[in-house]
């Protein structure tokens, strides 16, 4: 399955918005703005498993009791 399917998205289409992309934020601060995404998406990864692991903790707490 293409990642871009959900989307709906073609290849024209993302040509098209990482052209726009590149003017608004400009080539140089492109990497900049793709480490941040990046950096905020593990954090929320890492916060949500977070949430996970608390959930199944006070699960096995009150079972135990």
């Amino acid at each position: 399955m293409d990642t871009f399917a959900i989307l709906d998205l073609s290849t024209p289409s993302l040509l098209i918005i990482l052209a726009v992309v590149v003017l608004l934020f400009g080539a140089k601060k492109l990497p900049e703005l793709s480490k941040s995404i990046g950096t905020s998406a593990r954090e929320l990864r890492k916060g949500l498993n977070g949430d996970e692991k608390d959930e199944k903790k006070a699960g096995s707490e009150t079972s135990q009791s």
